[in-house]
């Protein structure tokens, strides 16, 4: 009887394969972990610290260096991440040689609360506690603020965050008890009174066009309130 050599040969290359395959498995799962390399993406500046980061790693499963990979639960150390609230998202994943590795991204303030408590709000229009390892450059918001109602504060900020004219000036947002929203500019002696944040766009344009025909005239230190909450109307209190 011929012998096929052709079949044989083929036999023996897959043993050997999943031979192979199942010793590198074995030996990557029981890996020991290495120390955490942490990667922050987007900002560069760091609110959390690769220590924090690496601290949270640690509370979950006392300890990451020396641990074996097969014991990990990498959902867990990334809920654990996010858990921080200065954390907006993170995924942790174990490269081939065993290095533990955790992407992290920031939340990003876009205006900074100090009434009786001090706090950021995020781009998302979220809580964001203040860092003691940098601070944002971002418009004050004052008066009466409440945490757990911020609509208004968040929406004028957003606008400001993405306008480059308000982004400029814009140094602080007052709300007031009956959530009127005022507006001091960097360099100016008036105050803008938005009202409400209805037809914002619009009142925004309004102001634009006062500053710039104001700022050409030499007379914008002339005024000491810039009223904009009535529609097609900028009413201004001489000082």
């Amino acid at each position: 009887m011929r012998v096929n050599w052709n079949y044989i040969r083929m036999f023996v290359l897959l043993v050997l394969v999943g031979f192979l395959f199942a010793f590198a498995s074995q030996r990557n799962g029981v890996r020991k972990i290495s120390v955490p390399q942490v990667q922050f993406i987007g900002e560069n500046n760091l609110f959390v610290t690769n220590e924090t980061v690496s601290k949270l790693l640690i509370q979950k499963y006392g300890g990451v260096k020396n641990v074996p990979k097969e014991t990990l639960d990498l959902n867990e150390l990334e809920n654990a991440l996010k858990s921080n609230p200065m954390i907006k998202a993170a995924e942790v994943y174990v490269a081939v040689n065993g290095t533990l590795n955790a992407e992290i991204e920031q939340k990003t303030p876009i205006a900074r609360v100090s009434t009786n408590a001090s706090y950021y709000i995020d781009d998302e229009g979220s809580y964001m506690p203040l860092s003691t390892n940098y601070s944002a450059r971002v418009p004050l918001v004052t008066g009466y603020v409440e945490k757990n109602n911020l609509r208004s504060i968040y929406k004028i900020a957003s606008k400001i965050t993405h306008d480059e004219f308000l982004k400029k000036n814009v140094i602080e947002i007052h709300q007031s008890i009956d959530k009127a929203i005022y507006l001091k500019l960097r360099q100016c002696n008036f105050t803008v009174q938005l009202g409400d944040v209805d037809f914002l766009d619009k009142k925004i344009n309004n102001l634009k066009a006062f500053y710039q025909k104001k700022l050409k005239e030499k007379t914008l230190n002339n005024y000491s309130k810039i009223n904009l909450q009535f529609d097609n109307q900028v009413i201004c209190t001489k000082i």
